[in-house]
């Protein structure tokens, strides 16, 4: 992939999608990715539906 193409790729992702940092203890990441992985999701995936159920968990109470 050209450097043009990285670049509207770039642009593209930095309108259409919010950026989330997330920090926890050494070790854990390596555990979630193996969830998110036995369920056949990736990192991002697994981690924006498990932020998405506890939203609705608490709306629903």
């Amino acid at each position: 992939m050209g450097k043009t193409s990285a670049a509207v790729k770039n642009r593209y992702a930095a309108k259409a999608y919010d950026r989330l940092q997330i920090i926890v203890k050494k070790g854990r990441k390596a555990e979630i990715q193996a969830a998110a992985e036995k369920q056949g999701e990736s990192l991002n995936a697994y981690v924006a539906e498990a932020v998405r159920r506890r939203m609705e968990s608490e709306s629903n109470q």
